[in-house]
This record gives C-alpha cells, structure tokens and sequence, in this order.
C-alpha cells in the first residue's frame, strides 16, 4: 500500500486540529493578540520586496488558484490512472474536493471579510485561505503517491524541496498581495493538514475494498 501506517499520524492530527482550532477561536472573537499577530506578520512579509517581488507573487497566486488547483489534480489524477494507480487517482480528486468544500463550508460560516486592501478578483470570504489548502493537497499528493515513485533518492529529495518551497512562495503570495491575513493562510494549512491525515485514514480502510471493485481491478494502491 502506497500509504503507509504511521503511528504518528494520531498525533499529527490532533496538533493540526488544535492549531486550527486556536486560530479559528481567535478570529472569531477578533482578539488584540491576533490582531498584532496578523499586522506584525504583513509587516514582515510585505518588508520582502524586491525588483520583481509583484511579478513574481501574481504569478504565483495565479499558478496556485483554486480553478487551476482542479485543472492540476486532474492531470496527476490522469497519470496515475493510466500508471494503473486507479484508486490513489480517485483519492487525489477526492482529496482536493474535500479539502475545497471544507474551505468553503468555514469562509461562510466565519465570514471574515479580506484586508482593505485587497485586489479587485480576490473576492469572498478571507478566512481560510482557498490558494493555500488547494496548493497543499496538490502537493500532498505529488509529495505521497508520485515522487516515491522516482528510483533515485535524490530526485527524490529535490523534487520535495522544490515542493516545499512552491507552497511556501503560495502562502507568502496571499499575504504579500493583501489577499489574505497571516492567520488565513495559517488556518488554512492547518485544516488541510487535518483533512490529509483523516484521509490518509479513510485511504487505508477504504482502499483495500476497493480493489475487488471490478473498475479496480489490477489497479496498484
């Protein structure tokens, strides 16, 4: 199985929830502390320009929007069901669906509204922030069920690297173009953290019944 059982992986969960928990309570209730969190951390982020830091930032938020988040997931979901990896093909769409109805359901719920300042085609609600949970799973997957896939541990290692630092450039994007508060982005990584680890979960109860399913048939998992 392509997952594999991690006994951290309670654990993992639990610290995801309560940091998205801690972070939910605080915009709710709109605290001081969050407040001076979420301006001394624009502050910072905004500090990072340099000649082409806008261009570069667009490009990113643009790469990282959740319509092309859909059109990513597809393409790998696509090579992996012609790699005759049907079921984790059918567990990256249904990833990134969760993941997105999940961000949706908290944005309407809280309905934080996004920094004044924000561009005209940001719109919607701030909290959490679509761009970064979309990035995530988009990751996720290419991190758990592609690049283990490569034979040489350092393609392996640098394909990560290069994963890690795009969801990086993702979160400071948000932030650096007024699209989000800090603790959107955080938020949102959180959520999506939690909502991989109860997937992981659901993969490894669900995928083994899976495979007597006759359009599953043969297929790797």
């Amino acid at each position: 199985m392509i997952i594999k059982q991690d006994p951290s992986r309670p654990y993992k969960l639990v610290i995801a929830a309560i940091i998205f928990g801690v972070v939910l309570i605080g915009v709710q209730m709109q605290t001081g502390f969050l407040n001076f969190f979420d301006t001394l951390l624009i502050m910072v982020v905004q500090k990072l320009k340099f000649g082409s830091a806008d261009t570069l930032y667009t490009l990113v938020s643009f790469m990282a929007s959740p319509k092309l988040d859909v059109i990513w997931m597809l393409l790998i979901a696509f090579f992996l069901w012609g790699s005759r990896y049907k079921i984790p093909a059918i567990f990256s769409l249904a990833l990134l669906v969760g993941a997105n109805a999940l961000a949706f359901v908290v944005k309407t719920i809280v309905a934080r509204p996004r920094p004044m300042l924000h561009l005209k085609q940001d719109t919607g609600y701030s909290f959490p922030s679509g761009h970064v949970i979309g990035t995530l799973m988009v990751v996720s997957v290419l991190w758990i069920l592609v690049i283990p896939r490569l034979k040489r541990e350092t393609n392996r290692w640098l394909l990560r690297s290069l994963l890690g630092i795009w969801l990086v450039l993702v979160m400071l994007s948000r932030v650096y173009l007024n699209a989000h508060f800090p603790t959107d982005v955080i938020g949102a990584f959180a959520l999506g953290y939690a909502w991989l680890q109860i997937s992981e979960y659901l993969y490894r109860w669900l995928a083994p019944q899976l495979s007597h399913w006759h359009i599953f048939q043969n297929s790797s998992y």
